[in-house]
């Protein structure tokens, strides 16, 4: 047995695999004859590809444990049969040594025993290491793929002499061989470094692999030759001749075919076509290049597109990434400059090219030179609302260059230049057209909107800086001048004339009790004028005689001898006055030293040391907010006004003066709007702005709805009221009740006397702003929910009787054709629990439509949904009533029949009509909505079909009508309508309350979908949070949030992303790193009510003192003219803010112009008096 074990271990090859991975002995020199037969067999074509860029990285390769290799593979081979030894002979046939047999054998014999005595050792002192991962049960044929029969290098014969690889893998030509695992192994790249370590070198080598170590169990020495994914193969990674593979694809769509395969590439050839797709391999200077001459051709064949020019500017900002150098970066700026500048030359109009230019123009030159170069270009293109947008948000954000008095400098030339450019345009369209009327143009409507959107940025901008009443004044102004203007033919000079002088009058305003506006109350004026001539001339008349001389009238001659009269009276006592007042100073001056000396401060030394405590501090900065909250409503001169001698009245006087708002104050921001749009929207963002329960009065992707969430201190109540929505559902699916959210961090207490007057004048302004605009259904809603809102004990719970029930009642009186306003005061009668009464108004006004004129009966569309969705909602378990009162509806609007009081269920018959009815007029609606007309009556229509099937067929067809209708407008027209924001809302609502009927993945799509349209709707990423626990992932909603953080950054978006962690309880490093993120955007870096949050948190719920001052400094830096920011600093950071800070603080709010109420004085004095 011996002999025989001899003989088959003389016989056995001592060669290397086909594929030699690591680096091995050289082998036996053999004979040429011997080698042309090898190279025969290596003819195959799959063999002949060069791997010697493989072979030459890995021959470096140190292999400490090539003789334990060797010795498994003949334990291996000894384990085969004689057959596959002969067959093996046949193949690996060697030329005989010429040493004797003998010899060779006795010398195989002793290094065999040295090998054994050698692996003895190693298996001794690996005994007592911790043995690691056992890679030989995984490298057992039992962990095989079934398709794979033996590994590449196996020493075992086949008749074929190549393998397909039916599961392709590109590492099977690197490595050598087909891949023993199915997940594809690492190396640490530098392991000659490791072989050092007696850690490293233990039993982790089975069959040439290294098995899995502990990357951060290793030294930094070891660490510095780096993984894959470290800063060294970063590096390498961006570096310039890297060549890259990329497969560009044809245009045209090339059917595939079972012929079709990837061709090897040949190392010669850097540009392969196969399929209609072109492979270039280039390196990233050779993309550089490309790209530029790309452009270059582009932009001389098509200079006016103006995508070709702001791709290749922002190609300009990719290479500006790849330098590491900044010289070299602020060259690439350079160009960038030149090419927009280039484009506007040829583009001059193109407001998009102004704005990149801008942006790149701020990297580069200071803020003088900015704001420079902003005037220059708004000379030339002063009517462009974007442009002035732009800039005043520029300017703002300056907080070298901000002052209040500044700012409104710049709003004034704003509003004037954009009304300047209005009516130029509307005089040109009164020219040219004749038959149509000139606010229906386009142009005209896009140029008033955006004048109002940079009105209401105005009064945002008066009212977050601490001037109210300024805000105020600004509001009852300009609606007065632009809604209730005299119908008479006036120029633009006469009309302000004739508007300064009803403001200087004692007349009441809009919004104020007993208005009647301008136009009413000049109307009444010339009535009483009138009939005072005629009683003047009546009076001439009776008189008798010839010219008796020149005369003057009564009235003027008391005057006369009034004013004589107090002339003299002041002369005589314009010396005693002047004692007086000088002893009375005297005497202040005494008593408010003597309080500071008492208190314990020296009223010589300087301001910095004046306060010794921070609480003083927080009782001016609450004492701020308080008067604030007062004082927000302008008040009038006082003709009657006499002269006072206290001290305490004087003070009185001078606030009274300050919170009066002359005409010059709003002189320079009146304008005329003639288009009946930018009317409507005015009245709807002025509703907004006070803070009234209105219907979505713009789409979501407007301008102004994008600025009035920029411009954000607070949350809204829509907003607000989703927040708690998400987070109730978030906390209970997660048990923890301790997490706050992000609508709990910016409350404050509910001052109710001030939102009982704001509520108060905003009915009576809306009221009065009914008469521009009748039997508007949306203002009588916002005027009945202010009515209801202006009662501050309302408890919609308990309440029996409607608060708004009397102002609904009158309304009627007034029209009773007024068949919408029904519907709306059935709707809060309703919420109020009143159904009854409700179902009675709803009867009430859908059987008098018959009656009513043609024009009014379109409007019935909308009081059927609105019934329907009352019955339903006033459905419960137990009660089927509900339900056949809505099929009862919806059949009446679907079959055109005339509509009765619900008496029994619909029958089948009619539910038929009504079917074909819904389709009929669907189909009818086409024409219209493709053309863009889309109005609420049709999409309440819409809405209705929709629930009827609901009700009568199911889900399916009723998610069938919706997702069909969609389809009947242009992608563009349907992002900008807000008619069809609500039919998406009400679609996602719809798939929402029915999601456990429905696929989860099917809600899920549907309201990505809308996300897509609609980026920046909060009622959208309410469903999406919601959903979201019941059907995916946390990381998948953290792409969705981050995937629209770069597309279309919005301050709603990062709202509720913020608001999802915080409920969740997540890490403070995440949380940070998402309001980071948000402010690093130039756009969002100055929304005030992020940085509030940002503060807030780090205070109170990380509980980072120095951080939240560190982001408080930054958030005054962004935001100066906030005064409710500079004041959080003053309420919740003075635990960690000293009294100089704070005393410095307040200096720098007087050099910005904020409007401070309050003087520290007065908390001192306060103090004094209370001890």
């Amino acid at each position: 047995m011996e002999k025989e074990e001899e003989i088959i271990d003389d016989e056995q090859p001592k060669t290397t695999s086909l594929f030699p991975v690591f680096h091995h002995q050289p082998p036996l020199q053999i004979s040429s004859a011997d080698t042309t037969t090898t190279e025969q067999w290596l003819c195959n074509p799959s063999f002949t590809t060069d791997l010697s860029v493989i072979n030459d990285a890995v021959s470096t390769y140190n292999r400490p444990y090539e003789e334990e290799e060797e010795e498994e593979r003949e334990e291996y081979n000894n384990k085969s049969g004689k057959n596959n030894s002969d067959q093996r002979r046949s193949q690996y046939e060697l030329v005989d040594s010429p040493v004797s047999n003998k010899s060779s054998s006795s010398s195989d014999r002793e290094n065999r025993k040295k090998r054994k005595k050698k692996k003895r050792k190693r298996e001794k002192s690996d005994s007592g290491r911790p043995s690691s991962y056992d890679y030989a049960a995984t490298f057992s044929s039992s962990t095989r793929k079934p398709d794979v029969k033996k590994w590449a290098y196996s020493s075992t014969s086949s008749d074929k002499k190549y393998y397909f690889d039916s599961h392709g893998d590109r590492d099977n030509l690197a490595f050598g061989c087909l891949y023993r695992m199915d997940v594809a192994r690492y190396k640490l790249y530098n392991s000659k470094k490791m072989s050092d370590h007696n850690y490293f070198r233990s039993n982790q080598r089975v069959g040439g692999l290294e098995g899995e170590i502990d990357i951060d169990a290793l030294g930094t020495a070891l660490r510095s030759g780096g993984r894959y994914w470290s800063a060294k193969y970063s590096a390498l990674e961006r570096h310039k001749n890297l060549k890259r593979v990329r497969i560009f694809g044809s245009r045209k769509h090339i059917s595939s075919s079972g012929a079709d395969y990837i061709p090897l590439l040949d190392e010669g050839n850097t540009n392969v076509s196969f399929s209609g797709a072109t492979v270039v391999e280039e390196s990233w200077e050779e993309e550089v290049l490309r790209k530029t001459k790309e452009f270059n051709m582009l932009t001389r064949e098509h200079p006016q597109d103006e995508s070709i020019w702001l791709a290749f500017a922002d190609f300009q900002d990719k290479v500006a990434n790849m330098q590491p150098h900044k010289g070299a970066r602020l060259q690439i700026l350079e160009k960038k400059i030149s090419i927009l500048e280039k484009a506007t030359e040829l583009n001059l109009d193109n407001e998009d090219l102004l704005f990149s230019l801008m942006n790149a123009y701020r990297s580069r030159d200071s803020t003088d030179a900015l704001i420079g170069r902003w005037q220059k270009i708004l000379t030339q293109n002063s009517g462009s609302f974007k442009l002035w947008r732009e800039f005043l948000h520029v300017v703002q954000g300056e907080f070298s260059r901000f002052k209040v008095s500044d700012m409104r400098k710049l709003y004034g030339n704003a509003i004037q230049a954009i009304a300047g450019a209005c009516s130029k345009q509307h005089r040109q369209k009164q020219v040219h057209q004749t038959v149509n009327a000139p606010s229906v143009d386009p142009d005209v409507v896009q140029l008033e909107l955006g004048l109002v959107d940079v009105f209401l940025s105005l009064c945002r901008f008066e009212w977050q800086a601490g001037y109210q009443e300024l805000a105020t004044a600004l509001f009852q102004a300009e609606l007065e001048y632009s809604l209730f203007c005299p119908s008479l033919v006036l120029t633009e000079q006469s009309k302000q004339r004739l508007f300064k002088h009803f403001w200087s009058s004692n007349v009441a305003r809009i919004g104020e009790d007993g208005a009647l506006g301008w136009s009413t109350w000049l109307e009444k004026e010339e009535e009483q004028r009138q009939q005072s001539f005629i009683s003047e001339d009546s009076s001439n008349n009776v008189e008798k005689g010839g010219w008796t001389g020149w005369f003057e009238p009564l009235s003027k001659q008391k005057e006369t001898s009034e004013i004589a009269a107090n002339t003299t009276e002041n002369d005589m006592a314009f010396e005693e006055s002047d004692h007086e007042s000088e002893m009375i100073n005297m005497e202040q001056k005494d008593d408010i030293e003597a309080i500071l000396k008492t208190l314990g401060i020296d009223a010589a030394a300087e301001a910095d040391s004046e306060i010794k405590d921070t609480k003083t501090w927080t009782r001016w900065s609450k004492a701020e907010l308080e008067r604030d909250s007062d004082h927000w409503m302008p008040m009038r001169a006082k003709s009657d006004q006499t002269s006072h001698t206290d001290g305490a009245a004087d003070t009185e006087d001078d606030e009274h003066l300050l919170r009066v708002i002359l005409y010059e104050d709003v002189s320079d921001y009146l304008f005329s709007l003639n288009s009946m749009e930018a009317r409507l929207s005015f009245v709807s963002q002025f509703i907004d702005f006070y803070e009234g329960r209105i219907s979505r009065w713009a789409c979501t992707n407007s301008s102004s709805w994008a600025e009035k969430t920029l411009s954000l201190e607070t949350l809204p109540y829509s907003i607000l009221d989703s927040m708690r929505r998400v987070h109730s559902v978030l906390v209970k699916k997660q048990d923890n009740t301790t997490t706050t959210g992000l609508e709990l961090l910016l409350s404050s207490s509910d001052d109710t006397d001030m939102r009982s007057n704001v509520m108060k004048f905003l009915r009576n302004a809306t009221l009065l702003c009914l008469t521009a605009f009748p039997q508007n259904y949306i203002l009588e809603e916002a005027a009945l929910v202010a009515e209801e809102l202006s009662n501050t004990k309302m408890n919609t719970s308990g309440s029996s009787v409607t608060p708004c029930r009397a102002l609904a009642r009158t309304l009627l009186k007034n029209n009773r054709q007024d068949v919408l306003l029904c519907g709306v005061y059935a709707r809060r009668e309703a919420l109020f629990g009143n159904i009854d009464h409700a179902r009675k108004v709803f009867d009430m006004a859908l059987s008098s439509i018959e009656g009513l004129p043609l024009d009014v009966r379109p409007n019935a569309s909308l009081l059927y949904f609105w019934y329907a969705e009352v019955e339903l909602g006033n459905h419960t378990v137990g009660n089927s009533d509900s339900i056949s009162r809505a099929m009862h509806i919806l059949s009446c609007l679907g079959s055109g029949t005339q509509y009765s009081p619900f008496k029994c269920q619909p029958s089948s018959l009619l539910q038929l009509r009504a079917r074909q009815g819904f389709k009929d007029r669907i189909k009818m609606l086409r024409p219209t909505w493709t053309c863009g007309m889309v109005d609420d009556h049709s999409v309440a229509l819409i809405c209705s079909a929709a629930l009827f099937e609901k009700l009568t067929t199911g889900l399916a067809a009723a998610f069938e009508i919706l997702e069909d209708t969609f389809t009947m407008v242009l992608p563009e027209r349907r992002r900008q309508s807000y008619q069809l924001e609500f039919l998406f809302e009400y679609y996602v609502r719809m798939l929402c309350e029915n999601h456990a009927e429905w696929k989860l993945s099917k809600v899920w799509e549907s309201i990505i979908k809308g996300l897509q349209i609609y980026p920046s709707n909060p009622n959208l990423y309410s469903a999406l949070v919601e959903i979201s626990h019941l059907h995916t992932s946390t990381n998948k909603l953290r792409w969705i949030f981050d995937e629209y953080h770069h597309k279309t950054p919005s301050v709603v978006t990062w709202l509720y992303a913020l608001s999802f962690e915080m409920s969740r309880g997540c890490s403070q490093h995440r949380i940070r790193g998402l309001f980071e993120r948000a402010l690093e955007n130039d756009k969002l870096r100055i929304s005030v009510i992020l940085w509030r949050c940002y503060v807030e948190y780090e205070m109170n719920i990380a509980c980072n003192p120095s951080a939240a001052r560190r982001v408080f400094f930054r958030a005054i830096h962004a935001c100066p003219w906030s005064k409710k920011l500079w004041l959080d600093g003053f309420l919740k950071l003075n635990s960690i803010l000293t009294v100089k800070e704070l005393s410095d603080l307040q200096e720098v709010m007087r050099d910005k112009e904020l409007n401070l109420r309050t003087d520290i004085y007065e908390i001192l004095l306060q103090d004094e008096v209370e001890s």
